[in-house]
């Protein structure tokens, strides 16, 4: 280190500048602990490998940056530690940035020990990243990124520029906490290039990282460029896929994928040329399509790089896939991605499925991938591998905590025994805590509320994250809309009737990290206004960050027709509820719809609700439908919306609307085992993906049959119908 190398401590953002001016190899600039409001920080010199110039906090984690702040760094040999971003956003497109401009990029320069919680721009549908890595050499390590729920990558690695690719970037023992759905395109958590540089290789190496409930969208990290190696990261309870996008020549080799049977959750999707993939374990996995524990996809003849590269010459070799649903071959085959896999190589792989639908499938020609020395221990399979030999073994878990065949015919097969899973504190930072499960309903201290509404209003207000309100008998009027920011039940107490009446347009109103419950509650709406818009519980007018979840059970919801559009459950542009679930309850006299899901209508494939689930329940004079969720566009990056309604009576619902039930766009739907009467129709239009539709077991009484519409695929709506009876109406 030079002999005049300088540490300068600061305590403004004045100072700051000031010592910037002088600072120079080897010198350090030192950050006071505390709170550090809109700053801009830039970082830039001409450090050396010996000598670099550093930018740190007095103590670690002891810099919280707020407010409107983001980080700059610019020139040779920079290193930044220590950093936190939180309660804020960057008031540009990127909250970290290894370049000071366009013109001057970051080159052997680090960041580490850094931490962006919650960081994120106040509209989910606002774009930015956190992390933006340009110029070349450089490593992002040992940091910890959680909670991102606007649109946009986590980490990107940008290859906009010819300085910037062929990097050689490492991006090693990061932890990447949970990033909530998205539920539309630009949710990745790391991406390596972009379709418009889909040719270029990266030479990123992406290593001994953990993603932590990654559940942005389809892509947990997608790979479009050329020469990448994944090696050795776990992926824990991750919705999506390890994606080879673009680009040909990557490595994928001894990951770890547990899945812990949570929806969705996928391994590793093959794009493209010369693809490696070894070495890796999958574990109850419970994605399939293009989140599969393993996904070989079809392509698209003469594909220009940014669109569906046909794979060729690809080795899958040595993985392991236990308890899992699906591995899909030829994925994706359709009139354009007509291109089988060629040249490719299937060799040694361990694969064990569940009882119950095709384990291995088969959607396209697969005879231009050679099958060799692998073994299937459980599920069934298409008849296309039905040549794969089947294998009796137990399995035992060994230290590492990961399965292994005891039959001692397969040991050489599948994942090494060797593999190691990275352990929680082996990532991210030791000073800061890595999140827990989020709060669930109940989980809090049971309050005992007496008979009126100012009683409730204080208990609200009052109220812990987790916390059940158990309301005596009685009425309770209420004269403001109630916000709910945090996880909350309100409960009927014993056996009495609880009414509850309110006198605005909304009872209540989900702000962020909002979770309702209601049990045992009879809520009537003739005291509301004869407002526009009015509803029972409703969104924020300002876009939330964050999902929602709404559970109503055994609920009584009566007399919402003061107007013609009176919904129970509103949710409004730029939300999100990862759960909206209905059971035992009963709906009388509705002007609007239960649930009106359906604001996001811009068709950019976005949609307001992840899960609906209604069941065991009665409708009855609603003018609207008792659902309407929309999603509309053509991408495919998203899982849902899932709609399940079955088990209830549906009588005199959508004579306003023209249909009982209305989804636009939703990926899996079963409707099953209900009675309709003397209602609308079912209308149900499929988009883009493979939807899996179900109307079952259902009885309709002086019903039309459903409508049914196929907006992009040509042959005849994809639904299963079967035992339904039809009386004194259409039927089919």
């Amino acid at each position: 280190m030079p002999a005049h190398a300088e540490d300068r401590i600061v305590s403004n953002q004045e100072e700051y500048a000031a010592a910037l001016d002088q600072v120079g190899a080897g010198d350090t600039i030192t950050l006071a602990n505390g709170e550090w409001r809109d700053f801009e920080i830039v970082i830039t010199g001409q450090g050396t490998a010996d000598a670099p110039i550093t930018l740190t906090s007095e103590t670690p984690g002891g810099v919280i940056l707020t407010g409107q702040s983001n980080l700059r760094i610019g020139g040779e040999h920079i290193v930044v530690s220590g950093l936190v971003f939180r309660d804020g956003f960057s008031p540009t497109g990127e909250v970290v940035s290894f370049r000071r401009d366009s013109e001057n990029l970051a080159r052997n320069s680090r960041v580490t020990q850094t931490v962006i919680d919650n960081f994120s721009k106040l509209d989910r549908t606002e774009t930015d990243y956190w992390v933006a890595i340009y110029g070349q050499n450089n490593r992002f390590d040992h940091n910890h990124l959680v909670g991102k729920t606007n649109r946009g990558v986590t980490l990107a690695v940008r290859l906009n520029t010819a300085e910037s690719r062929q990097n050689n970037h490492r991006i090693d023992h990061n932890y990447f906490g949970p990033r909530p759905n998205l539920g539309s395109n630009g949710g990745e958590t790391l991406r390596i290039g972009t379709s418009h540089y889909a040719e270029y290789d990266s030479n990123t190496v992406v290593e001994n990282n953990v993603f932590d409930r990654t559940d942005g969208e389809v892509e947990i990290i997608s790979s479009k460029s050329g020469g990448n190696t994944f090696r050795e990261n776990l992926f824990l309870h991750s919705r999506g896929a390890l994606t080879l996008r673009h680009g040909d020549g990557n490595l994928v080799e001894r990951n770890v994928f547990l899945g812990d049977g949570k929806d969705h959750t996928g391994g590793i999707r093959v794009i493209n040329r010369r693809q490696i993939v070894r070495d890796n374990y999958m574990e109850g996995l419970r994605g399939d399509g293009f989140a599969s524990a393993l996904t070989v996809m079809n392509g698209v003849p003469n594909s220009p790089a940014n669109r569906y590269v046909e794979v060729q010459h690809a080795q899958i070799l040595r993985n392991s896939i236990i308890d899992s649903d699906r591995i899909t071959f030829g994925a994706g085959a359709d009139e354009e991605r007509s291109a089988a896999p060629s040249d490719s190589y299937f060799y040694s792989n361990l694969l064990g499925g569940r009882d119950g639908e095709t384990f291995l499938e088969v959607d396209a020609d697969i005879s231009g991938i050679a099958l060799a020395g692998n073994a299937v221990i459980s599920g069934q399979m298409h008849s296309a591998v039905e040549a794969i030999p089947r294998y009796q073994t137990e399995m035992e878990r060994a230290d590492n905590g990961l399965l292994y065949p005891v039959n001692p015919a397969l040991a050489n097969v599948g994942a090494p025994r060797d593999l190691r899973v990275m352990a929680l504190d082996e990532v991210g930072v030791d000073w800061y805590p890595k999140p827990g499960a989020d709060t669930e309903f109940g989980a809090g201290s049971e309050i005992a509320v007496e008979a009126s509404a100012g009683a409730l209003l204080r208990a609200i207000n009052g109220a812990a994250d987790g916390d059940t309100l158990l309301l005596a008998p009685g009425n309770y009027d209420i004269e403001r809309t109630i916000p709910i920011y945090r996880t909350l039940t309100i409960a009927g107490a014993g056996n009495g009737q609880v009414t509850v009446t309110f006198a605005r347009p909304s009872l209540f109103e989900m702000r962020e990290g909002g979770r309702l419950r209601l049990a045992n509650l009879l809520i009537d709406g003739a005291n509301a206004p004869d407002s526009t818009g009015n509803a029972v519980i409703r969104t924020a007018s300002v876009p939330i960050r964050g999902n929602l979840q709404i559970e109503l059970d055994r609920v009584i919801v009566r007399n919402l027709d003061v107007n013609r559009d009176f919904d129970v459950i509103y949710f409004g542009k730029s939300t999100l509820a990862d759960r909206v679930d209905i059971r035992s309850s009963i709906f009388e006299n509705v002007t609007g719809s239960v649930v009106s899901a359906s604001s996001e209508s811009d068709d950019q494939g976005r949609y307001n609700v992840e899960y609906l689930d209604i069941r065991e329940s009665i409708f009855r004079n609603l003018t609207g439908p008792v659902a309407r969720v929309y999603r509309g566009g053509r991408d495919e990056s998203t899982f849902g919306p899932h709609v399940d309604i079955a088990q209830s009576v549906i009588e005199n619902v959508g004579s306003g609307a023209g249909v009982s039930i209305a989804l636009h766009g939703a990926q899996r739907t079963n409707i099953s085992e209900n009675a309709f009467m003397a209602s609308a129709p079912i209308g149900i239009t499929h988009t883009v993906g493979t939807p899996v539709t179900a109307i079952t077991g259902n009885a309709f009484e002086r019903t039309s049959a459903p409508e049914l519409i196929e907006l992009v695929y040509p042959g005849e709506p994809r639904v299963e119908m079967s035992s339904n009876v039809h009386t004194d109406g259409e039927g089919a």
